[in-house]
């Protein structure tokens, strides 16, 4: 309904160029998802260390030496060890709530602002920490910087960018997510080999890095001109928004955002309002796309790569290299989506993505389910070669795929009214489910051993399934046009949008109007079948 957009009704084109201002402001906001990558990486990689393990959990440090206490699955089961990783999404399912109201209330550069605070003051706690209160003190002030960080980045990202390029600049937050990952696992890689046993600390340290990129990043940016518009800041809005398009002819476009704007405040529970009908397609596909995220098994293979290979027998060295390279494919693999996903379009790359994901976790079942048994010493070369590759497949896949596009179809489908509580049941559910996976990935992976990947390959088949019937394509469609263009031309969706709601100047005509705008919306059953 506002923001992020190069089109009007009926195909009319707004003008917008594509300038250095928007992309350097991207740029600079994606570094929000710089920092949720790192922190995402590096815990599974100082997890495996054994300074790390010998001075927070020492339990887990001597089931490591001694592998006949547990089975190789079961060596790493440890709650407290879950807690380390799961407690930074649980303190930022907490944190999305007050981002949500920042956000709407005060903007989108003062949520990044206090996400890059939150963050810096985590990784100091981290990089110091003297014992696991410390440790977890730390974890929860960075899971609070993810909460406000994921809040507020793909909000801004789909408000400033031109249509025919928002979901490419939309990507680029999930891509600096993939690159905070890879950066982790080098840094990992390093540090593991530092003799006196302080690397660990260097590794959660230099998230720091990330954490001033992001602060000064929203010292930078420019507000959006949808949130100066909605906070009644018009002149300001009307000249930001000729700013960020290289032109002085934004007068359609800025009487839009008004008017959306208009709409938006007579909504004054917006969370309430998330529930009323017509809004409920928008909520069931955020809501699922999150929790499909997840159950991909993407973050359990993420968080825990280095202990995972070192479980199949890597050997630690070898397990941190092998993150290296399942990372540097993730981070390729987003590039791919960027340039692809406002081409193909957002149903093509979760379809294909999905049978590519399903195919690959099979395979690495096999293989463990022959192979690898609760005592052996290692996994044949030729074997072990052969999980890094379908690890890598299965990545890829996820990389260009619901990686990205799990953050950018919510962004782009709720109206202003509901954009930032949509946002933030978007982030609370995602948070939500990494934290459960996180937090059973390791007793998971000790009582169903090589059944975990089978468990998750089920998920896949299920959201691909969600996917075919229930997710409309969304590509180049204005974010204020999707009632008409998209909600109302879906063979099951058009049926929760009020006859009343925003009808003029729409082209209703059933499935028709969705073909004449070449937009796949869902395979209908009734008709296709």
């Amino acid at each position: 309904m506002a923001g992020g957009f190069s089109s009007a009704g009926g195909g009319r084109e707004f003008e917008a160029k594509i300038t250095p201002i928007v992309i350097i402001s991207c740029i600079m906001a994606a570094t929000g998802g710089l920092m949720f990558g790192y922190d995402i990486g590096v815990s599974g990689g100082v997890t495996s260390m054994p300074p790390f393990l010998k001075k927070f959990f020492p339990t887990v440090y001597r089931n490591t030496l001694n592998p006949a206490i547990n089975s190789n699955y079961c060596k790493y089961d440890n709650q407290g060890l879950q807690l380390f990783t799961s407690s930074l999404y649980l303190a930022g399912l907490t944190a999305t709530f007050a981002a949500s109201y920042t956000t709407r209330n005060y903007g989108r550069r003062p949520s990044m602002l206090i996400a890059g605070c939150f963050f810096i003051v985590g990784t100091i706690l981290n990089a110091a920490a003297q014992d696991l209160a410390m440790l977890i003190i730390g974890r929860i002030s960075l899971g609070c910087g993810v909460g406000f960080a994921n809040q507020a980045v793909p909000l801004f990202l789909s408000e400033i960018a031109p249509t025919r390029i928002r979901g490419g600049l939309n990507i680029l937050f999930q891509l600096n997510v993939t690159i905070g990952i890879l950066f982790a696992n080098l840094v990992n890689y390093g540090t593991n080999k530092i003799t006196g046993g302080w690397g660990w600390r260097l590794s959660l340290g230099l998230a720091g890095i990330p954490a001033g990129l992001l602060s000064l990043g929203a010292l930078l940016v420019v507000e959006t001109p949808n949130s100066l518009v909605e906070r009644g800041r018009l002149e300001e809005g009307k000249a930001v928004l000729k700013r960020i398009r290289g032109t002085d002819n934004v007068e359609p476009e800025f009487l839009e955002l008004v008017e959306a704007s208009r709409v938006a405040k007579e909504v004054k529970h917006p969370f309430r309002n998330l529930l009323h009908r017509r809004n409920r397609p928008q909520l069931v596909i955020a809501v699922a796309l999150q929790i499909f995220q997840q159950c991909t098994g993407i973050n359990a293979i993420m968080f825990y790569a280095p202990v995972l290979f070192d479980t199949l027998g890597f050997g630690n060295d070898a397990a941190l290299y092998s993150a290296v390279i399942t990372g540097a494919v993730n981070v390729l693999s987003t590039m791919v989506s960027i340039y692809s996903v406002d081409k193909v379009g957002r149903r093509m790359l979760l379809l294909e993505a999905g049978v590519q994901m399903f195919m690959s976790q099979v395979v690495i079942a096999i293989i463990l389910g022959i192979k690898v048994k609760d005592h052996n010493d290692d996994l044949q070369k030729g074997f072990a070669v052969l999980v890094v590759i379908m690890v890598c497949t299965f990545v890829s896949a996820f990389a260009w795929s619901w990686g990205p596009l799990g953050w950018l179809i919510p962004s782009e489908t709720f109206p202003l009214e509901t954009r930032s509580a949509g946002q933030s049941v978007t982030v609370c559910t995602n948070l939500l489910f990494t934290f459960v996976i996180a937090q059973a990935f390791l007793s998971m992976l000790c009582h169903f051993k090589f059944g975990i990947f089978l468990f998750f390959s089920g998920w896949v088949l299920i959201m691909s399934i969600f996917v075919l019937f229930l997710v409309p394509e969304t590509k180049n469609i204005p974010i204020e046009e999707m009632t008409e263009r998209v909600w109302r031309q879906h063979w099951l969706w058009k049926q929760y949008i009020d006859a009343d709601y925003h009808t003029e100047g729409a082209n209703i005509d059933g499935t028709n109007g969705a073909k004449k705008n070449g937009h796949s919306n869902g395979f209908d059953p009734v008709t296709q079948l």
